[in-house]
């Protein structure tokens, strides 16, 4: 091999890092989801997106085998444990096992004592954590698999600095992702013996949609108007890229627990 051929090898490799891996990203149709499915895809891998929103899927899918991406738009609720196993069957079926898994999908509702708390409450913990743990259980097999085969697998759990704060109003959400980064704890020293990564990342402020899931006119805009008082993470970009460099991390790396906030909040 000459040295010009060497150079562009490694500099392709050094573009498409994930050449060869299958990911799953769920929440992939907004924010930090669509993000990184985007990213991951960009860097080489085979990406299914999971989400309600089989629509905007379809719209993701579409833009990123436009850029010359591979990606599969794959319908579901994280909250429906069929939906998501039958998720796991199609992206067998079209990629092989599946090596990434980001566990992304999460809601965010105000828990005020009086005003509908028990149902917000309920509905945060079917999403934030028993869907979380839905989807480790469905694809869990698979990163086995893929670890015996290619050495390691990754498993990257996005939960929330509300985990380790107080956040007045929010309590359910905060006690929701406290549980989920404790579960993420627990499942790497479950699944680090068998070289499954895991990896629990903690955003602070960033600019999604995920006040959006709030039904109350007043309390949205009240979240709107101290989300604007601050300095945010702009969109789901950023935390994507802290995604796409953990998992590209050499096998004997883990990069175990991030959080990434914005310069000034504290």
């Amino acid at each position: 091999m000459t040295t010009t051929t060497t150079i562009a090898s490694q500099t392709t490799s050094s573009a498409r890092p994930l050449t060869g891996r299958v990911a799953v990203v769920t929440g992939a149709s907004s924010g930090i989801g669509e993000a990184t499915a985007d990213l991951l895809a960009a860097q080489g891998a085979h990406v299914a997106l999971l989400a309600r929103r089989g629509d905007r899927l379809a719209e993701h899918v579409a833009r990123i085998e436009a850029a010359g991406g591979t990606a599969l738009a794959v319908p579901s609720d994280v909250t429906e444990p069929v939906s998501i196993a039958d998720a796991a069957t199609r992206v067998r079926e079209r990629f092989g096992h599946v090596d990434l898994v980001v566990n992304n999908a999460g809601l965010a509702l105000p828990d005020l004592l009086g005003q509908a708390a028990g149902t917000n409450w309920q509905r945060m913990i079917e999403v934030n954590v028993t869907g979380a743990w839905a989807v480790v259980d469905a694809f869990v097999p698979d990163l086995l698999a893929a670890a015996a085969d290619r050495g390691h697998a990754d498993l990257v759990t996005i939960s929330s600095v509300a985990a380790q704060t107080v956040l007045p109003g929010f309590g359910g959400y905060a006690a929701s992702k406290a549980a989920l980064s404790h579960l993420s704890r627990n499942l790497r020293t479950q699944l680090a013996p068998s070289d499954v990564r895991v990896t629990t990342i903690e955003p602070g402020a960033v600019d999604t949609e995920l006040r959006d899931h709030i039904d109350d006119p007043a309390i949205s805009a009240a979240v709107q108007e101290a989300m604007d008082s601050i300095e945010k993470i702009p969109s789901g970009a950023d935390v994507a890229e802290l995604i796409a460099f953990a998992v590209s991390r050499p096998r004997h790396v883990n990069l175990s627990q991030i959080s990434v906030l914005p310069s000034r909040e504290v």
